[in-house]
Protein backbone atom coordinates (compact mmCIF):
# COMPACT_ATOMS: atom_id res chain seq x y z
CA UNK A 1 0.00 0.00 0.00
CA UNK A 2 1.65 3.17 -1.10
CA UNK A 3 0.83 6.32 0.70
CA UNK A 4 0.55 9.66 -1.92
CA UNK A 5 3.66 12.01 -0.79
CA UNK A 6 2.64 14.82 -2.95
CA UNK A 7 0.61 16.77 -0.17
CA UNK A 8 2.68 16.16 2.96
CA UNK A 9 2.65 19.08 5.62
CA UNK A 10 4.63 19.53 8.76
CA UNK A 11 3.16 20.69 11.99
CA UNK A 12 5.37 21.65 15.49
CA UNK A 13 3.22 20.71 18.74
CA UNK A 14 3.84 23.93 21.05
CA UNK A 15 1.16 23.97 23.00
CA UNK A 16 1.96 22.75 26.04
CA UNK A 17 2.57 25.28 29.00
CA UNK A 18 5.77 23.16 30.48
CA UNK A 19 4.43 22.62 34.18
CA UNK A 20 7.41 20.32 34.77
CA UNK A 21 10.18 23.22 33.92
CA UNK A 22 8.76 25.53 36.63
CA UNK A 23 6.73 29.12 35.43
CA UNK A 24 8.99 31.54 34.39
CA UNK A 25 10.02 31.73 31.83
CA UNK A 26 8.12 30.10 29.73
CA UNK A 27 9.49 26.93 28.92
CA UNK A 28 9.48 27.32 24.91
CA UNK A 29 10.74 30.87 25.23
CA UNK A 30 13.72 29.76 27.20
CA UNK A 31 17.21 30.45 25.67
CA UNK A 32 18.12 27.29 24.19
CA UNK A 33 21.92 27.26 22.90
CA UNK A 34 21.15 31.29 22.59
CA UNK A 35 17.93 31.10 21.06
CA UNK A 36 14.07 30.42 21.96
CA UNK A 37 13.93 26.49 22.75
CA UNK A 38 10.73 26.92 20.09
CA UNK A 39 12.65 28.36 17.25
CA UNK A 40 15.05 24.94 16.88
CA UNK A 41 12.12 22.69 16.01
CA UNK A 42 10.18 25.74 14.09
CA UNK A 43 13.66 25.93 12.25
CA UNK A 44 13.70 22.53 11.26
CA UNK A 45 10.08 21.99 9.86
CA UNK A 46 11.01 24.89 7.81
CA UNK A 47 14.09 23.83 6.34
CA UNK A 48 12.96 20.27 5.57
CA UNK A 49 10.91 21.81 2.78
CA UNK A 50 8.52 18.81 2.74
CA UNK A 51 5.63 21.16 2.58
CA UNK A 52 3.32 23.94 4.25
CA UNK A 53 4.23 24.12 7.67
CA UNK A 54 2.32 25.11 11.06
CA UNK A 55 3.04 25.31 14.60
CA UNK A 56 0.38 24.45 17.35
CA UNK A 57 0.23 26.62 20.03
CA UNK A 58 -1.88 27.72 23.70
CA UNK A 59 -1.48 30.55 26.19
CA UNK A 60 2.00 30.97 25.42
CA UNK A 61 3.22 33.45 23.37
CA UNK A 62 5.14 32.41 20.63
CA UNK A 63 4.43 35.07 17.50
CA UNK A 64 7.83 36.61 17.28
CA UNK A 65 9.88 33.33 17.07
CA UNK A 66 7.63 31.63 14.30
CA UNK A 67 9.25 32.19 10.92
CA UNK A 68 7.51 33.93 8.18
CA UNK A 69 5.30 31.59 6.55
CA UNK A 70 4.48 29.35 9.04
CA UNK A 71 0.61 29.31 9.61
CA UNK A 72 -0.10 29.44 13.58
CA UNK A 73 -3.00 27.55 14.67
CA UNK A 74 -4.71 28.05 18.20
CA UNK A 75 -5.25 25.28 20.89
CA UNK A 76 -7.63 26.83 22.97
CA UNK A 77 -8.18 23.38 24.67
CA UNK A 78 -4.21 23.27 24.97
CA UNK A 79 -4.43 21.99 29.08
CA UNK A 80 -6.56 18.91 27.86
CA UNK A 81 -3.51 17.01 26.82
CA UNK A 82 -1.93 16.91 23.86
CA UNK A 83 -4.55 14.75 22.26
CA UNK A 84 -5.92 18.30 21.16
CA UNK A 85 -3.30 20.25 19.98
CA UNK A 86 -3.09 16.74 17.20
CA UNK A 87 -6.53 17.54 16.65
CA UNK A 88 -6.15 21.06 15.83
CA UNK A 89 -3.25 20.03 13.73
CA UNK A 90 -5.05 17.48 11.58
CA UNK A 91 -7.91 19.75 11.16
CA UNK A 92 -5.60 22.32 9.62
CA UNK A 93 -4.26 19.21 7.35
CA UNK A 94 -7.90 18.23 6.06
CA UNK A 95 -8.88 21.83 5.35
CA UNK A 96 -5.47 22.46 3.51
CA UNK A 97 -6.03 19.06 1.61
CA UNK A 98 -3.09 17.06 2.83
CA UNK A 99 -2.68 13.33 2.10
CA UNK A 100 -0.19 13.33 5.32
CA UNK A 101 1.13 15.18 8.45
CA UNK A 102 5.15 14.98 9.78
CA UNK A 103 4.38 16.08 13.71
CA UNK A 104 7.08 17.07 16.02
CA UNK A 105 7.45 18.54 19.30
CA UNK A 106 8.26 21.98 19.90
CA UNK A 107 10.79 20.90 22.82
CA UNK A 108 12.68 18.63 21.32
CA UNK A 109 15.38 21.23 19.56
CA UNK A 110 18.09 18.59 18.40
CA UNK A 111 15.80 17.18 15.88
CA UNK A 112 17.26 18.05 12.65
CA UNK A 113 15.19 18.84 8.97
CA UNK A 114 17.29 15.87 7.62
CA UNK A 115 15.25 13.64 10.46
CA UNK A 116 11.63 15.26 8.88
CA UNK A 117 12.59 14.85 5.78
CA UNK A 118 13.51 11.24 6.33
CA UNK A 119 10.29 10.72 7.76
CA UNK A 120 8.05 12.65 5.35
CA UNK A 121 9.74 10.44 2.61
CA UNK A 122 8.62 7.32 3.70
CA UNK A 123 5.45 6.11 2.02
CA UNK A 124 5.43 1.75 2.83
CA UNK A 125 2.79 2.65 5.63
CA UNK A 126 0.25 4.93 7.11
CA UNK A 127 2.72 5.77 10.28
CA UNK A 128 6.31 6.16 9.87
CA UNK A 129 8.14 6.95 13.04
CA UNK A 130 11.88 8.37 13.69
CA UNK A 131 14.21 6.28 15.75
CA UNK A 132 17.53 7.19 17.21
CA UNK A 133 19.83 4.46 18.11
CA UNK A 134 17.00 2.34 17.84
CA UNK A 135 14.65 4.12 20.07
CA UNK A 136 11.45 5.42 18.78
CA UNK A 137 10.74 9.11 18.57
CA UNK A 138 9.67 12.12 16.61
CA UNK A 139 9.02 13.44 13.76
CA UNK A 140 6.25 11.29 13.27
CA UNK A 141 3.97 10.97 10.02
CA UNK A 142 0.57 10.07 9.81
CA UNK A 143 -0.99 9.73 6.47
CA UNK A 144 -4.96 10.62 6.43
CA UNK A 145 -5.98 7.25 6.63
CA UNK A 146 -4.97 6.90 10.09
CA UNK A 147 -6.22 10.15 11.05
CA UNK A 148 -9.64 9.07 12.49
CA UNK A 149 -7.97 6.37 14.61
CA UNK A 150 -6.48 8.85 16.60
CA UNK A 151 -7.87 10.43 19.71
CA UNK A 152 -8.66 13.82 20.16
CA UNK A 153 -8.28 14.84 23.88
CA UNK A 154 -6.07 12.80 26.42
CA UNK A 155 -2.81 13.29 26.75
CA UNK A 156 -1.56 10.43 24.51
CA UNK A 157 -1.18 11.54 20.97
CA UNK A 158 -0.36 8.37 18.17
CA UNK A 159 1.49 6.69 20.92
CA UNK A 160 -1.42 3.80 21.51
CA UNK A 161 -1.69 3.56 17.54
CA UNK A 162 2.14 3.54 16.88
CA UNK A 163 1.99 0.22 20.14
CA UNK A 164 -1.22 -1.28 19.11
CA UNK A 165 -1.39 -1.65 15.33
CA UNK A 166 2.74 -2.30 14.35
CA UNK A 167 1.44 -3.37 11.23
CA UNK A 168 0.58 0.23 9.91
CA UNK A 169 4.11 1.20 11.12
CA UNK A 170 7.88 1.94 9.58
CA UNK A 171 10.48 3.02 11.77
CA UNK A 172 13.35 4.86 9.96
CA UNK A 173 16.52 5.89 11.48
CA UNK A 174 16.95 9.06 11.52
CA UNK A 175 20.07 11.42 12.85
CA UNK A 176 20.02 13.83 15.94
CA UNK A 177 18.66 13.27 19.14
CA UNK A 178 15.06 13.19 20.30
CA UNK A 179 16.31 14.72 24.03
CA UNK A 180 13.12 16.36 25.34
CA UNK A 181 13.62 19.81 27.02
CA UNK A 182 11.37 19.18 30.26
CA UNK A 183 13.25 20.46 33.09
CA UNK A 184 15.67 23.07 34.22
CA UNK A 185 18.15 19.56 34.47
CA UNK A 186 17.20 19.15 30.67
CA UNK A 187 18.39 22.35 29.47
CA UNK A 188 21.66 22.08 31.39
CA UNK A 189 22.30 18.53 30.22
CA UNK A 190 21.32 19.21 26.50
CA UNK A 191 22.86 22.85 26.12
Amino acid sequence: MSHDTAAVGAVVLAAGRGRRFGAEPAKLRVPFRGRPLACWALEAAVTAGIGPVAVVVGQVELSDVVPSGVVVLANPDADAGLATSLAVALDWAAGAGLAAVVVGLGDQPLVPASAWRAVAAATRTPVVAATYDGVRGHPVRLSRDVWGLLPRSGDEGARRLLRERPELVTLVPCEGHPADIDTPEDLDRWS
